[in-house]
């Protein structure tokens, strides 16, 4: 047994990560749960979810997450092997009464394992327990997931230190991730090619402190993914660009799928969207929570008066201006303009998209 087994773990939660880069994903999910670690590819281990309350709250945090599917209140953790995850079951303390129903899953197929025969297995440890299983309705569904590999190697995520891992994490499922992004950008009203995918987006402003109550900025908002994202989630969103079609689509789009701002519905988070100078914002210092944008890639966008060099500089030191935190991506390293303007740099990723495509995330906190 390569794992020292561990029952009883009370006050302790699984998130399962979505995704195929995980450092990325555990990043993010610690905004929404404390002392994320990274476990096992796709796997990792927190301490609580959910900012407190009740955790099984449509709003909260975790259901916010664009990488991570779900968390889960841990029961156990052993290797990646079904007979060792029957015995910790077995000896582990069950404090649930009702139905119940197991769904294995075998993360990215990493383990040598048949989720089928796990389900089955551990399904019977539960018979013996005293527990019945109903397979369509059950008050409880326990989570068993089987991972094995390398882990993700990255210096600004605990755990990910890319060793060798084995591990199947036993946990009753608590809360899902809704999932509820916007339409992808050629099904939105206005819509421009090199467009953020909507789970990108997510994460991002998640990263930057979106949350309701919150205000989120994005001073080069383009076709607005990022301002449409922050509002899903229940931010209050002020946007502005250099070009007219942008200001105008980006309404379009925050209109269809948030609503309010403007003046519109009070139920709604609010927006604003101007034309505007991301070096010479209209706002007061410390006007927002964080600010999130995505760089222009130099070539395939259209910069309006500026090089991109002072752009980014400014830009910059604008958002060190009106908000503490503030999350960039670009299709370059910017990471010497980011100190010059007066942020520390918290974390860094690098993210492929395509071929041509590598995304640096800057993640920043103000100095």
């Amino acid at each position: 047994m390569l794992l020292r087994p561990a029952t009883g773990l009370r006050g302790v939660y699984w998130l399962e990560l979505a995704g195929e880069e995980d450092a990325f994903a555990a990043r993010e999910a610690a905004v929404a749960a404390t002392g994320v670690e990274l476990l096992a590819p796709g796997v990792a281990r927190a301490g609580s979810v959910g900012g407190g309350g009740d955790v099984g709250d449509r709003e909260g945090p975790v259901r916010r997450l664009a990488y991570t599917r779900a968390a889960h209140e841990a029961i156990a953790r052993t290797d990646a092997d079904i007979d060792a995850a029957a015995a910790v079951l077995d000896a582990a303390p069950l404090d649930r009464s009702g139905t119940v129903a197991v769904r294995a899953r075998n993360v990215r197929n990493t383990a040598d394992v048949s989720t089928s025969a796990a389900e089955r297995e551990l399904g019977g440890v539960l018979v013996d327990r005293g527990f019945d299983v109903d397979l369509d309705d059950p008050d409880h569904v326990l989570r068993a997931l089987f991972t094995a590999g390398e882990r993700d190697d990255h210096d600004a995520v605990p755990g990910a230190d890319g060793g060798e891992a084995s591990v199947c994490a036993l946990g009753w499922v608590a809360v899902e991730a809704a999932r509820d992004f916007a339409p992808k950008p050629t099904d939105r009203p206005f819509f421009q090619p090199g467009s953020m995918a909507p789970a990108d987006a997510r994460a991002y402003v998640n990263l930057a402190g979106a949350a309701p109550g919150r205000t989120l900025l994005d001073p080069m908002c383009g076709t607005g993914g990022l301002p449409l994202e922050a509002g899903l989630v229940g931010s209050n969103a002020v946007a502005c660009d250099a070009q007219a079609k942008m200001v105008r689509g980006t309404r379009e789009n925050l209109r269809k799928y948030v609503g309010g701002g403007d003046g519109g519905d009070a139920d709604s988070p609010d927006w604003h969207v101007a034309r505007g100078d991301a070096t010479a914002l209209p706002l007061r210092d410390d006007a927002v929570d964080g600010v999130a944008f995505d760089a222009p890639y130099g070539r395939q966008s259209k910069i309006a008066r500026h090089e991109l060099a002072d752009l980014v500089g400014g830009a910059l030191a604008e958002a060190a201006r009106v908000a503490p935190r503030a999350v960039m991506v670009a299709d370059r390293d910017w990471r010497r303009e980011a100190r010059a303007a007066g942020w520390a740099v918290d974390a860094v990723f690098e993210r492929r998209v395509h071929r041509s495509l590598t995304r640096h995330v800057l993640v920043l906190d103000r100095a």
